[in-house]
């Protein structure tokens, strides 16, 4: 058996994970206007997507096709953001 140390790699991925997620939450009680919010919680949850899928399910080893992956992310999250503000 092998024993994680902070340096391993889904470690490293789990406190960005928490780091991420306090943020978000952070944001809420900051009484910041809505639309600002709501664009910030948009980029921090694309965030921890990307750490999902490039860490966990390792995207990283592929670079193309985690482009390939962020770029649709972004889109649907654009696409998330602009049906927000209506």
């Amino acid at each position: 058996m092998t024993r994680m140390t902070l340096s391993a790699p889904l470690v490293k991925a789990w406190i960005a994970l928490i780091a991420l997620s306090l943020g978000s939450a952070l944001l809420t009680v900051l009484g910041l206007p809505v639309k600002v919010t709501g664009a910030a919680i948009l980029a921090l949850a694309l965030a921890k997507a990307r750490v999902i899928l490039m860490r966990y399910l390792g995207l990283d080893q592929a670079p193309s096709i985690g482009r390939g992956v962020t770029a649709v992310l972004s889109l649907f999250t654009l696409t998330v953001f602009g049906l927000f503000l209506i």
